[in-house]
């Protein structure tokens, strides 16, 4: 039981995540609480085991060692430091972004595991099913996933999609009443319609593609989770025999994918143009944002595509899906329909390309983002912070 605090000392917030790199979702997060609650009213430890960014004022950083060798005993270890750390220091919360008893806030950012390995099971062999099926890393995930939804202490699950929440109120209907949903945020500043204007025929240009070519982009790490395979089978399809794909991303399998684009005979339709820094000028240059994800809760990429005016064509299992309208702003398909795949994506092409419905299309993709800002995102948690805390009158 946590002590009374004092109602004019900062929050002091806990997060916990395992490796921490300044272009992550949890990362994000601690940059828009800092700015949305003030120095003043928000102290922040961040537990981690790796950290990648810069001293910030109001946070604090607790490192906590981890053994090299695998994941299992890496994860094992980092669960055990973070249990014993927050029973003998005391914070006025503690939210985890990582599936570890104990905490009082989860943040599903990552969905559940167990959704995640039924997707994933679709695509292996029945060799693969059962190797996933034994592997001990993925059972370990999951007992933790399952003791944490079941812990007395867990008081609140951030989840960042419709989806991820109904997922979770039908495995643990026991959560139903603390499951939060609490969308991702975006910078509506620097994603915006007006890319296309600033940045569609010079990187055109420096690409070699004509502004008739019909462009799919898609931005992500994980392409094998994220559909780049599915995407570049469908670019075989006779429907989409005029379009090219562009890849923006890292991946340790790329080269593996580019002789499959080979193989299938579209490999000179088929860009991987490696991460970028900035993606900003791709979106504003492509046509349509394509994520045909086996699993994902809420695509940070999906969210700026269409705030930048381009349509998305996604997957029935992304929390992307519940932004979609169909016919107005993007397509969703099964992850691994391929003609379905390809004929929602020719729609999309050549809305993009009519003048008349690329403006209704470009209109309605930014319209259907409008409300998720990093403001609005902010003062959700800022909602629920108050309503765990009984209402701290300096939040």
């Amino acid at each position: 039981m946590k002590e009374s605090r004092d109602a004019a000392a900062p929050l002091h917030l806990a997060i916990v995540r395992q490796a921490y790199n300044p272009y992550g979702g949890a990362e994000r997060f601690v940059e828009r609480a800092l700015k949305a609650l003030g120095e003043n009213a928000v102290q922040i430890t961040l537990i981690t085991r790796n950290w990648g960014g810069e001293h910030k004022p109001g946070v604090k950083v607790k490192l906590l060692g981890a053994p090299r060798l695998g994941r299992l005993l890496r994860d094992i270890t980092f669960t055990r430091s973070v249990r014993s750390l927050i029973k003998t220091q005391v914070f006025d919360l503690v939210q985890s972004h990582e599936r570890i008893p104990g905490c009082d806030i989860f943040r599903a950012g990552d969905g559940v595991h167990a959704s995640w390995l039924e997707q994933r099971a679709r695509t292996l062999s029945p060799l693969g099913r059962l190797a996933q099926s034994l592997s001990p890393w993925h059972r370990y995930i999951l007992r933790m996933e399952d003791r944490m939804f079941r812990d007395a202490k867990l008081r609140a699950v951030i989840c960042n999609s419709e989806m991820v929440r109904q997922d979770i109120a039908h495995r643990y209907p026991q959560l139903a009443s603390k499951l939060h949903v609490i969308h991702n945020g975006v910078d509506h500043v620097h994603f915006h319609p007006g890319l296309r204007e600033l940045h569609r025929e010079k990187v055109r240009e420096q690409l070699g593609v004509p502004e008739s070519t019909r462009v799919l982009l898609f931005v992500g790490s994980g392409f094998e989770r994220k559909g780049v395979p599915q995407l570049i089978e469908a670019l075989a399809q006779p429907a989409l025999a005029q379009a090219e794909l562009w890849v923006i991303g890292k991946d340790r399998h790329a080269r593996r994918l580019q002789k499959r684009a080979e193989r299938l005979g579209v490999a000179s339709r088929v860009r991987f143009l490696g991460p970028k820094k900035d993606v900003a000028p791709y979106l504003g240059a492509a046509d349509v944002f394509a994520l045909p994800t086996l699993y994902d809760p809420m695509p940070n990429a999906a969210i700026e595509a269409l705030a930048s005016g381009l349509p998305v064509l996604t997957s029935t299992s992304s929390g992307a899906a519940e932004l979609v309208r169909l016919g107005e702003n993007g397509e969703r398909v099964d992850a691994l329909d391929i003609p379905g795949m390809a004929a929602a994506a020719h729609r999309l092409l050549e809305a993009m390309h009519d003048p008349l419905r690329c403006s209704t299309f470009r209109n309605a993709s930014r319209a259907s983002v409008d409300t998720l800002s990093n403001e609005a995102m902010a003062a959700q948690l800022v909602a629920l912070y108050r309503q765990l805390l009984g209402g701290a009158s300096q939040l």
